[in-house]
């Protein structure tokens, strides 16, 4: 059957132009709902790259934190540490950088202890040479007289005296042979002379393993603080002042 324009009339043309509106306008609707569809699901990926985004950087936000931790615990810088920066050897006391000219008392103790320890090893195989003190012969004194008797006073002290040899002084070559620990021994016992401490036997030594011990007569204590009298404590602690400030470089 063929259509002829000629014999169309009004209505059949009005119906041809609604059909092919409604085409039009089904298209527009079509392509407009797929541009909102494209639009939603970009913009849901685009919030999903986001969140993966943040996850992945906190994690790499972990990752530095747990290395830098992992880095402190393999950096032990232990007790006593010397490096080399720039040409120039730095001391390194318990982590913290000290120098000779800037120390202070209390790194000043730790690190002569710290020395007292490793003396041991320093020392092994090679005992250094320590000279014998020459006692004195004592030049004949002529006989006390008999004392008045005198009302026995008890001492305060449970130290007894003990005898001890003459104190003898050293060359400088003989002193430097000394341990460390003998050399604080020799200053005090220069300190001592002819005061009420010389006649008590007290002998500054070397305990087991590098430690400081006291021996006063026959009797033995493990450290300084434990030595009962506190006027010997004191002399002690004064002999190794004077040690420190004369024969620690930088003193």
């Amino acid at each position: 059957m063929s259509l002829n324009f000629t014999e169309t009339t009004l209505p059949t043309l009005a119906l041809w132009g609604i059909g092919l509106g409604a085409i039009l306008i089904g298209f527009l609707i079509g392509y407009i709902d797929s541009n909102l569809r494209s639009a939603k699901l970009i913009n849901a990926a685009n919030e999903k790259a986001d969140v993966v985004r943040a996850e992945s950087e906190k994690k790499i936000a972990e990752a530095e934190a747990l290395k830098a931790q992992i880095s402190e615990k393999l950096d032990d810088p232990g007790l006593l540490r010397l490096r080399n920066k720039n040409g120039v050897p730095t001391l390194e006391l318990d982590g913290a950088l000290i120098t000779a000219k800037d120390i202070a008392p209390g790194q000043k103790k730790r690190l002569l202890e710290l020395l007292a320890a490793i003396r041991p090893w320093i020392e092994s195989g090679q005992p250094a040479p320590v000279s014998t003190p020459k006692v004195a012969t004592p030049a004949p004194q002529p006989a006390p007289k008999p004392a008045a008797p005198q009302p026995a006073v008890s001492s305060p002290s449970p130290i007894s005296p003990a005898t001890q040899p003459a104190f003898s002084k050293l060359t400088e070559k003989e002193f430097k042979a000394l341990s460390i620990i003998n050399q604080i021994d020799y200053v005090f016992q220069s300190r001592i002379v002819g005061s009420a401490h010389e006649g008590l036997g007290i002998r500054i030594m070397e305990g087991a393993g590098g430690a400081v011990e006291v021996k006063i007569g026959s009797a033995k204590y493990p450290s300084i603080d434990d030595v009962p009298d506190a006027e010997i404590k004191k002399a002690i602690r004064a002999a190794i002042t004077e040690w420190e400030d004369k024969h620690i470089p930088g003193q």
